[in-house]
């Protein structure tokens, strides 16, 4: 069933739908029924109610005739904000809207896909933030397609380099280095930010005290317009987080069990903010994790992994939003499921063989004084419980869950890579050597 994607503001300032115009809030004398703009062939629309500083959840109506009934528009939206979660306690709106614009750089990593491109650096270029400025890195271009789409845009804030090594991680590192700001806030090349996005995140910022030196955002399915895509829509769950929070090592969640290991509840790598000496002090993004690397992915949790182990703050602002835009067809769900499954385990294989970061965060769960394995079980099953059939003859979650098998081998292949790369020289130096020892 495809579904329409926009959003409704009922405080009265303006956003920007992913697609779209979205529908104002019904008002007494409002027209029995409210246009969608490019509607044909959607039976439904999901749409995030708003204001401008908070999100308060998802409203569902039918669709017909390109259009929505103004009465389940009205009910629906009635719906969503009685049921959203409430403001985080001891936390004024105003202060955090008034508590500064700190100096941020965007960094958007691509690789040969001038299209979506256009369109995020078109949305992070159209953001209300001082002082913006933007980094797109080329990673391993073929093409001088992504230098083309930077030309276009003719525009003194946005500086282009290049990182030749393939892989996501080489390629943030190459914009973090780049980077002249405390912040750099990241986000990937098939996305549309909301005009509000830095504003989100530096509220979060705020939001988080002195000791945060993360932000990560909300991120929402910006199209549902396949099979493919409302699949993989029921199997994420950072659309689905609506109240803000902060995560401390020294503070574990009660509700999160295996704190700091459920890394999924930290964000994702399409929407996140770092300090910059943080990431640095870190040691940047691992080069074996990521898309473009053999483990194709997992870099985005091992970093939040490492920031939350360090004693930092990592907060999760759901103002500052960003809309993706999902794989298409069902080769690229196959492939993503892939990429998802493996990541995750080459992250997990790193951790295990990373003792002073396994031993402390087993020591988080265990002062706990309770251990409880639901999460491993709920990782087995997609999150929405209407969640729709995956596309014919493919059984995504199996994919998935193969793909962790291969995480393992592919992230210690990648970690001996460099130790062959210097042994086979030296081998071969001492292989020529013996030869000429020989008697003749």
């Amino acid at each position: 069933m495809a579904t329409w994607v926009g959003e409704v503001v009922i405080d009265g300032t303006e956003a920007a739908a992913p697609e779209a115009a979205a529908p104002e809030a019904a008002e007494p004398e409002a027209p029995a029924r409210v246009p969608l703009e490019h509607a044909q062939g959607y039976a439904q629309a999901r749409l995030l109610v708003r204001g401008r500083d908070r999100l308060y959840g998802m409203a569902t109506v039918p669709v017909d005739q390109e259009s929505v009934a103004t009465a389940d528009l009205a009910a629906a939206v009635a719906r969503t904000v009685e049921q959203a979660p409430t403001s985080a306690e001891g936390q004024d709106p105003a202060q955090l809207e008034h508590s500064g614009s700190p100096a941020i750089t965007v960094v958007m990593c691509t690789r040969d896909r001038p299209e979506p491109l256009r369109t995020a650096l078109g949305s992070v270029l159209g953001q209300d933030y001082p002082g913006l400025q933007v980094v797109v890195v080329d990673n391993a271009p073929a093409t001088d397609a992504s230098a083309r789409v930077v030309a276009e845009f003719d525009d003194p804030r946005v500086a282009l380099v290049t990182e030749p090594t393939p892989g996501l991680s080489n390629a943030r590192n190459t914009g973090v280095a780049a980077v002249t700001t405390p912040w750099v806030a990241f986000t990937d090349d098939d996305v549309r930010a909301d005009s509000g996005w830095l504003r989100g995140l530096a509220r979060g910022i705020a939001r988080g005290g002195a000791d945060c030196a993360a932000v990560s955002g909300f991120v929402p399915s910006g199209e549902l317009r396949t099979p493919a895509q409302a699949w993989f829509d029921s199997r994420i769950g950072w659309n689905r987080v609506f109240a803000p929070r902060v995560f401390r090592l020294s503070e574990p969640p009660p509700d999160l069990p295996l704190f700091p290991f459920q890394v999924g509840v930290f964000g994702a790598g399409a929407n996140f903010a770092a300090r910059t000496d943080v990431i640095a002090s870190l040691g940047g993004f691992d080069r074996h994790l990521g898309a473009g690397t053999q483990t194709k992915g997992g870099e985005d949790i091992d970093f939040f992994f490492r920031l939350v182990l360090a004693g930092h703050a990592l907060t999760y602002e759901p103002s500052a939003v960003v809309w993706h835009r999902h794989r298409d067809t069902q080769d690229a769900l196959v492939s993503q499921a892939i990429g998802y499954g493996r990541g995750f385990s080459a992250w997990a294989t790193k951790t295990v063989l990373t003792p002073r970061n396994l031993v402390r965060g087993l020591l988080t769960v265990a002062r706990r004084g309770s251990f409880s394995a639901a999460p491993l079980a709920d990782y087995r099953a997609p999150m929405s419980p209407d969640t729709p059939p995956p596309p014919v003859g493919v059984d995504v979650l199996r994919i998935e869950h193969r793909a962790t098998l291969t995480g393992p081998p592919a992230y210690l292949r990648s970690r001996a890579r460099p130790l062959l790369a210097r042994v086979r020289p030296l081998a071969a130096a001492a292989a020529t050597r013996l030869r000429s020892l020989r008697p003749r």
